[in-house]
């Protein structure tokens, strides 16, 4: 730590200060420029007592997720056959740390039940990988089974701030999906875990089975205390709804979800959305890769332009029945990259107060009930470790020739710059986003030096070609900031991830080939054409806020909303009515002016969309825009790997970034910030396609 007298000579921004000034318990890396514009470090990226420079890195060979088994087939009304699933999530011990160290008491999904014999009857945190085939319905019964071998619940793995707007329990039929109020500030929830499965990336699915945030059910335990809400306020309504639609019937301790899978083939990931609780649900383990494949802009429309046939990607990935450990060589793989923070026992670490993030304490300010400051929750969180397919820092063999790897932020608050240039000779493509395949390959090694952003729950399906790579040892880093991210370019507008940490993903080991490579160089991939979406009908200018504190010089909450014919941001909260409510059908531009010094990685439920474009705003001293909203030059075009449709997109401060979609579905949903912290306080509203409801649930 730098003596305190030099602080007043550095040249420190105000979002700088407030995280600089609970010092030690502050949540960052922590850098700031001398009048020469030497970075100095303030304080290191806190975490757990586990010291993440003594956890030896690339000694566990990463984890290929393997295939999800069916409990079945069904056939629908009209003799359309669907698959069938009985997945659970269950405590278990987990090794995430390499061998040696301890285990890691963890949440993960997994099937209860195979029709195969050979099916993987395996939880794990992140979990198998649903492989589906498009226009052939997936049915998934959800259940929650947190509770311990004689049938009690088990409580949080983490702290539960519940002065949020959260689920709440506690609070009855009544009182359940609220805010409570308390006459002191309280301490953690230690009850049962509500729990509500959502697609990310599912379009055109019911309402009853999009994991609405307040459709949240406790695991069916033995014990749990009399006057609990058992479900969250529309259980029952979606209960009815999923009855009458698909003849599925939802019971204590679980739901029954149904998606249609007729989107383009893309990367899907399954996760927890329960109200108020989403960053720790997650945080804890629970989350899986979700695969449609197949249809007329599938991988077998791809056609190779020097011939006109039909184009090779590489693989194989898994299927359902391959053994485990696998017994094939896999070419295309899916990597999901999380941070996390651990205690020397082997625990997750997650910060059990407001002073974590910036000194915030009980004495001063003051926490709820005395001031609008949460006691537990931090505004954002980045863990000190970065952790793969459910392994810190593992490592995988590949040969030279081209692989598929197919990526997941599953981070917290943590935007990741994937940075492929410290491997020499290696080429990168970008072929797909969220939404499925791009308009046309896009070089990432000439375009952009070999490095790809990714803002929170966004994907990339890259082919990444080692054939001229040398033998030997190579690390994927990461050059994202070990804080918010507000855009710009590493080492020029923020300081890179701790080069030693968080700033190293995963070691390629580089073996020659085995056989020749088939597939066919990304350079001469035709990707399935893009059919635009009509024009927009309307277009909705909405806003992204920051709350301060009125008693601390640091945020409250994060909020949505929409501008006014002013171009003032109005702030709504999430109990408040609907405010964007498409009709059936229609075409919607929707504009996100960034009101806040970050960036936002906006994501909305239902439907993908066409990124449009960003423009300038104008902006105070911070970097803030300036109300009334203001427009500044010229739009400036997405980038290449935004081509395509996507579900969520970074929305940078002092810009407005457009996104056009259709909403054809009706129902209810949301759209919120994806930096689950945000969307737990605040940063989420519901949204409705269409009429209202017969019989739902009144706000």
């Amino acid at each position: 730590m730098m003596d305190p007298k030099d602080m007043g000579r550095l040249q420190l921004s105000r979002r700088t200060f407030i995280r600089a000034a609970g010092v030690a318990g502050a949540g960052f890396v922590l850098y700031v420029h001398t009048p020469g514009g030497t970075p100095r470090a303030v304080a290191a990226v806190p975490g757990g007592t586990l010291d993440p420079t003594a956890v030896p890195k690339f000694v566990t060979p990463l984890l290929i997720p393997p295939v999800m088994p069916r409990a079945g087939t069904l056939k629908l009304p009209g003799g359309k056959p669907a698959d069938y699933y009985e997945i659970s999530v269950k405590q278990l011990s987990q090794q995430i740390l390499p061998a040696g160290l301890p285990a890691t008491t963890v949440w993960g999904y997994g099937a209860v039940t195979s029709a195969s014999k050979r099916g993987l009857l395996i939880h794990h945190a992140p979990s198998l990988t649903i492989e589906s085939r498009w226009d052939r319905p997936v049915r998934v019964k959800w259940v929650n089974d947190l509770v311990d071998t004689n049938g009690r619940y088990l409580p949080h793995l983490l702290p539960v701030d519940p002065t949020l707007h959260w689920a709440n329990p506690p609070g009855g039929d009544d009182g359940r999906d609220t805010r409570p109020t308390f006459s002191d500030p309280p301490g953690p929830y230690t009850g049962p875990v509500p729990m509500v499965t959502h697609l990310h990336g599912a379009v055109g699915v019911g309402d009853e089975s999009d994991g609405y945030p307040e459709a949240w059910f406790l695991p069916a335990a033995n014990n749990v205390p009399a006057g609990y809400a058992t479900e969250g306020t529309w259980y029952d309504f979606f209960a009815s709804k999923a009855s009458s639609r698909y003849a599925a019937t939802w019971g204590p301790g679980f739901a029954v979800f149904q998606y249609p899978n007729d989107q383009r083939e893309s990367t899907l990931w399954y996760h927890d959305h329960t109200l108020g609780m989403t960053r720790l649900n997650v945080y804890a383990g629970p989350a899986g890769f979700f695969l449609v494949r197949g249809g007329p802009q599938g991988d077998k429309a791809i056609l190779d332009s020097r011939s006109g046939a039909t184009a090779l990607l590489p693989g194989p990935a898994p299927i359902e029945g391959d053994k485990f450990p696998p017994n094939k060589t896999y070419y295309e793989i899916p990597i999901a990259v999380q941070d996390r923070a651990f205690n020397e026992d082997g625990s997750l670490f997650y910060p059990d107060s407001r002073e974590f993030f910036d000194g915030a304490t009980a004495e001063d300010p003051g926490f709820v009930p005395q001031t609008d400051l949460s006691p537990i929750w931090n505004p954002e969180f980045f863990g000190n470790m970065i952790m793969v397919n459910g392994s810190t820092w593992p490592f995988q063999v590949v040969e030279r020739r081209r692989y598929r790897l197919r990526f997941l932020n599953g981070c917290q608050s943590r935007f990741l710059i994937l940075d492929f240039a410290a491997i020499p000779g290696v080429q990168v493509w970008a072929i797909g986003n969220e939404g499925g395949f791009l308009a046309a390959p896009v070089n990432l090694t000439a375009a952009n030096g070999n490095r790809l952003l990714m803002g929170l729950a966004e994907r990339a399906d890259l082919i990444v070609d080692f054939t001229n790579v040398p033998l030997g040892n190579h690390v994927l880093r990461n050059v994202g900031p070990d804080e918010p991210f507000g855009g710009g370019e590493p080492d020029e507008d923020f300081d890179e991830a701790d080069p030693a940490t968080t700033g190293q993903v995963l070691q390629l080991r580089v073996v020659p080939a085995v056989a020749p490579d088939p597939t066919t160089p990304p350079q001469f991939l035709v990707l399935p054409p893009i059919t635009p979406l009509p024009a927009a009908t309307n277009t909705r200018p909405l806003a992204l806020i920051e709350i301060a504190s009125t008693y601390w010089d640091g945020p409250a909450e994060a909020m949505l909303g929409f501008l006014d014919e002013d171009g003032m941001p109005v702030h709504k909260m999430w109990e408040e009515p609907v405010s964007e409510n498409p009709t059936v059908g229609d075409t919607e531009i929707w504009e996100f002016h960034n009101f806040t010094a970050d960036a936002h990685p906006m994501h909305v439920h239902e439907t993908t969309f066409e990124v449009i474009n960003r423009q300038a705003l104008v902006t105070n001293e911070d970097g803030e825009t300036e109300p009334p909203s203001r427009l500044e030059g010229e739009p400036r075009s997405p980038e290449p790997w935004e081509s395509g449709f996507k579900d969520t997109v970074i929305a940078y401060p002092g810009e407005v970034t457009r996104i056009k979609a259709r909403f054809n579905n009706p129902g209810q949903f949301v759209w919120h910030c994806h930096i689950v912290e945000h969307e737990d306080n605040e940063m989420m509203r519901p949204y409705r396609i269409g009429p209202v409801q017969q019989g739902q649930p009144t706000a």
